[in-house]
């Protein structure tokens, strides 16, 4: 048991709904508590794209060095895409194992072929069959309560893209028979997204996916709530707020050559924000005591 993995049993146990935007940075983890939000999380996508490359890409190395890094520079616990576990049972124990010591609060597990292919993102669904996803959740959990029984393993299922919602939560519900302490799945429209909490044997995530291309809805977190989520990934909301501001910012200074977005009194302020988020005065603090004593 960690301080922020019980943090995150409590919060579950709360029954509070639960919104957790996506950060591929401690500067976004760091924004997203500075606002309020009682968990963080670290994407796949977000880690992918923000490096120039294609979620599948990634090693676990990698994904466990972005999320940890995360996870270390807030106070809020953080979940973390964990793909499909990065290989077998096996691979999947270390999965687990990685995470947790790198300070995570938990992870979800998927039931996408390992490796993944980019045409995952075209919404192609390469699952695995059901007795392997349930014995990679197995061993999962054991791994869990192994290194941290308040580690939060998730099962996702992305089978209701091609086999419909009932496929995937009747998934999510099998590995809720091995320890699985949530679930994941992708809804197709509102009709199917109201029926997933009801046949859900263990609590469900929402994953808000933003700009998807294959007709998921955007719902309020009210309306998530309402319809029995206990919480909601905000997945693509960051790095598309941050694409989109950036490129224009860059776009009117190469067309006019000054930026007018933002005044000068509000970069200040911008400034000033991200200097306290990042703990500057706290490193001058030390230079004065040492380096900079007298100057």
């Amino acid at each position: 048991m960690t301080p922020k993995t019980r943090q995150l049993r409590e919060l579950l146990a709360s029954g509070e709904f639960l919104y957790m935007p996506s950060a591929a940075t401690p500067l976004e983890g760091k924004l997203a508590e500075a606002v309020g939000t009682p968990l963080v999380y670290t994407g796949g996508y977000v880690s992918g794209a923000s490096r120039a490359i294609t979620e599948p890409l990634l090693t676990m190395d990698e994904q466990v060095r972005i999320a940890g890094e995360v996870a270390r520079a807030v106070s809020v616990p953080l979940i973390a895409d964990a793909g499909a576990g990065f290989g077998e049972p096996l691979h999947t124990m270390r999965t687990v194992r990685e995470f947790a010591n790198a300070g995570v609060a938990g992870v979800h597990i998927e039931d996408q072929l390992y490796p993944k292919r980019a045409h995952y993102h075209t919404y192609l669904v390469h699952a695995i069959p059901l007795p392997d996803f349930v014995d990679k959740i197995k061993w999962a959990c054991r791994q869990r309560d192994d290194t941290d029984r308040d580690f939060v393993i998730i099962a996702r299922s992305d089978t209701a893209r091609e086999f419909g919602v009932e496929e995937a939560v009747d998934r999510v519900n099998a590995a809720a028979e091995v320890g699985a302490d949530m679930g994941l799945v992708f809804p197709r429209d509102r009709a199917e997204a109201e029926i997933a909490p009801k046949r859900a044997k263990v609590p469900l995530v929402w994953v808000q996916s933003r700009g998807n291309r294959d007709g998921r809805p955007i719902l309020s977190l009210g309306e998530l709530s309402s319809m029995g989520y206990r919480a909601c990934i905000d997945a693509q909301l960051s790095l598309g707020v941050a694409v989109h501001s950036i490129k224009q910012a860059f776009a009117e200074m190469m067309g006019t050559g000054s930026y007018t977005g933002i005044s000068d009194a509000q970069f200040t302020a911008i400034r000033k924000e991200i200097e306290d988020l990042i703990g500057l005065e706290s490193f001058y603090r030390v230079e004065a005591e040492t380096v900079e004593k007298g100057s």
